[in-house]
This record gives structure tokens, C-alpha cells and sequence, in this order.
């Protein structure tokens, strides 16, 4: 909003100053000053008010370190985080950009998804909350908006631009094609819809979901199908992994912040076409101005460390962990950065995989040995350390620093091809 008032009046008026809201580094830089500010006024209020209300989520007796001190925490924090990212992107970002517009849907809706659970949780006094196909369902829409947005919607395309040798040599019809100097030299362009996505680690090489749809003998006319069903899974699984992370104080919403940097960085570089042509990757028209969108998330995350981090004031609850994914699986998946998500999202991966290997190996065994055993002495993963003695201070800690080490290692993917 305050990006259109403004570049109105500089348009109309010509007033000193506000050209500087042209520039998506100064917005995304108030972005995470205004959604810090955000979620430590307000959220010093909404826990007060949650207090009141008594709302706060029933700590089950697992045995583990600092149980008792944790009851009575109020939950429903994730509040703080949906309005430390939607006001200051409804506030700083361009309202008319189709990925920004996209990614305040996800943020809402995957946002209501966990609200309605931890409201089952709390209010109706349910353990189970939200049942699991109901979850799934809401994920399931939010990944056909997604997928149906990112396919059919006419601005989402990718630009390709190629040098006058490049041109000649591949016998390109250069006369339909736009021409623009980039960094002195003549460079032709086009745009396209596209199914591709970025394969890491190998130049010049892409991904096409086009190809799946002919490996199993689906026209090509239906290859939005393939890529939806895609979609669906990965929002699925990373909102999910981010809900099983949420266990311990710090842990998903300082991980959270981690990879939104990332996919932000990813963002403006593919967002914008001097740098994407100097780094030889994907340039996605207007994809930039969600680099003030990533701010606001990152910002929101580590303002809610405020109070989350160890010993917590306030519990996100579902509310805050499946927001967390499914906004960090839309951007990965808009930034054409999906087929990263294993090293980047290597946290939430593992934490999944502990679940799915402690669940397995116990029905396996049961059915076996007549005895279920266990491989971890606990799942999620995070609370197998806790039962061999580790501070959950000290195991945040060192899951974020195996965070930013994962993260780097996908962002020098862009040059170690």
C-alpha cells in the first residue's frame, strides 16, 4: 500500500526522496525492521491476552528434561508471526505482483489451517486437534492454489535470453524477440510458459515436469496434472516437517529463518536479469519483489524468537509450524528451487525421516519379535538427544548451525555447477 501511495505521489508531485521506494533492498530492508517491531510490541500484548484467556497447550508427560516448567505456556503464538509477515508485506511490497499476492494466500491459509487445530486443541479440549485427513485436505488446497496460480496464471513466466553467437549458432527467429543491452552487450530475449526447474549442481541443465507427463504416455496437454500432484507433495511434506520440528523452544522458527534467507537471496538474484545472466541461472520477470516478502518472513521469525527461545513464553503452535512450511515450500517452489529442498529443508527432512523410521522399525519388529523396539530412544529426532542428556539450548543451537551450514551449501550451488 505504501509502495503505490508513494510512487504516486513521485510520479505526480516529483518529491524529493520517495524514489527510493523503487528499490526492492530499501523495502525489504523496513520489512524486517517493521516485522521485528511487530512481534516484539504486539507480541508482548497477544501472550498477555492468550495468559488471560488461558490459552495454552497440554504438555504430554514424555519424560523429558523441563517438562513441568512448560505448563501453562500459552500456544497460538504463530498469531504474532502471521502479523508480523502479512502487515509489512501489505504495507511495502507491490499488491499487483502475482507471487507476492500468491505467497499472502499461502500465508493465510495454511496460517488457518494450524489456527483451526490448536483452536480444537485448545478450546474444545481435543489432544488430537484437527484430524489428520482434514489437515491433509487443507494442505491439499493449498497446493492446487499454488500449482493452478504458478501454470495458468499468464504472468508467471520465465525469460530467456541469449547473446547474437548464441542466436546464430542455434538458428533462433530472433525477429518476434525483444533486444536489450545487458552490462554492453546485445542480448535477445523471450518469454515462456515453462515447467522447468532448476536442477542443482549441473550447468545448463533443467528440469522439465513435461517429461514426466511423456515418460508415462500423458499428453502434453495434461502436464499441469504432474506438476500440480508435485506441488501437493512437497507443501505437504515441508509444512509437515516444520509441525514435527516445532518440539523444542527456538528450534523450527530460528531454522525457519535460515532458509527463508536463503530463499530470499534466491529470489532477487533470479529476480533480477543482471545477475541472474551473470550467474548463468533462471531469470523469472518480477519474481524480486517477493525479496521484501522474504524479509517480512524472516524478520517475523526471529522476532518470535523474542519469546520463543529457550525457556519459551509462548508455544507457535500449529498455527505457526504449518504456516512455516507451507510458506517455505511455496517459495522454494515459485523460486524454481524445489529439487534443493532436500539439502536446504535438511532439518525438517531428517526430522520426518526419524518419525518414519522409529514408526516403521516398531510395527516391524512387533510383528516380527512380538515386541516392539525402538532405533532412537525417542522421535522427532530432537528429542532423542534430550533423553541422552543434551539442554535443549544446546541441541537448538547446534541443529541451526548444521541449518546455516545446509544453507550455504544451497546457495553455492549457484556456482558450483
Amino acid at each position: 500500500m505504501l509502495y503505490h501511495f508513494f510512487t504516486y505521489l513521485d510520479q505526480q508531485y516529483d518529491v524529493w526522496g520517495l524514489g527510493v521506494w523503487k528499490y526492492i533492498t530499501f523495502r525489504m530492508g523496513l520489512a524486517v525492521i517493521l516485522s521485528l517491531t511487530i512481534s516484539a510490541v504486539f507480541g508482548r500484548r497477544l501472550i498477555n491476552a492468550l495468559h488471560k484467556m488461558q490459552v495454552s497447550e497440554t504438555i504430554r508427560d514424555l519424560g523429558l528434561a523441563g517438562e513441568e516448567k512448560k505448563r501453562g505456556t500459552p500456544t497460538m503464538g504463530g498469531l504474532i508471526m502471521l502479523g508480523a509477515i502479512l502487515i509489512p508485506t501489505l504495507l511495502l511490497a507491490r499488491l499487483n505482483n502475482v507471487y507476492v499476492l500468491l505467497m499472502i494466500a499461502v500465508t493465510i491459509l495454511t496460517g488457518l489451517i494450524g489456527f483451526i487445530d490448536d483452536y480444537i486443541k485448545v478450546f474444545k479440549k481435543d489432544k488430537e486437534g484437527l484430524s489428520g485427513r482434514f489437515k491433509i485436505l487443507g494442505q491439499i488446497v493449498v497446493g492446487l492454489v499454488v500449482g493452478l496460480t504458478l501454470y495458468f496464471n499468464k504472468a508467471v513466466v520465465v525469460t530467456k535470453h541469449y547473446t547474437v553467437k548464441q542466436a546464430v549458432e542455434n538458428q533462433l527467429d530472433t525477429a518476434h524477440m525483444q533486444s536489450r543491452m545487458i552490462q554492453g552487450q546485445l542480448y535477445y530475449t523471450e518469454n515462456e510458459k515453462s515447467l522447468k526447474t532448476t536442477i542443482p549442481f549441473f550447468k545448463f541443465s533443467e528440469f522439465d515436469y513435461n517429461s514426466i507427463s511423456e515418460a508415462v504416455g500423458l499428453n502434453s496437454d495434461y502436464a499441469w496434472i504432474i506438476y500440480v500432484l508435485v506441488v501437493i507433495f512437497i507443501i505437504t511434506a515441508v509444512s509437515n516437517g516444520a509441525n514435527i520440528t516445532d518440539g523444542i523452544d527456538g528450534l523450527a522458527a530460528g531454522t525457519s529463518a535460515i532458509i527463508g534467507t536463503t530463499l530470499g537471496l534466491f529470489a532477487f538474484v533470479s529476480g533480477n536479469i543482471l545477475l541472474a545472466n551473470y550467474l548463468n541461472i533462471m531469470y523469472i520477470p518480477f519474481l524480486g519483489e517477493l525479496f521484501v516478502f522474504a524479509g517480512a518472513f524472516v524478520g517475523a521469525c526471529i522476532g518470535f524468537l523474542w519469546y520463543n527461545s529457550y525457556p519459551a513464553q509462548v508455544f507457535m503452535g500449529d498455527t505457526g509450524s504449518l504456516m512455516l512450511g507451507g510458506v517455505i515450500a511455496a517459495l522454494a517452489i515459485i523460486v524454481r528451487k524445489e529439487l534443493l529442498i532436500p539439502i536446504l529443508c535438511g532439518i525438517f527432512l531428517v526430522e520426518n525421516l526419524s518419525v518414519m523410521i522409529q514408526v516403521t522399525y516398531f510395527k516391524y519388529t512387533k510383528k516380527k519379535y512380538g515386541e516392539g523396539r525402538r532405533i532412537f530412544l525417542m522421535s522427532p529426532i530432537h528429542h532423542h538427544y534430550q533423553k541422552k542428556g543434551f539442554h535443549e539450548a544446546k541441541i537448538v543451537t547446534r541443529f541451526w548451525i548444521i541449518g546455516i551450514i545446509l544453507a550455504v551449501l544451497t546457495i553455492i550451488t549457484l556456482k558450483l555447477r
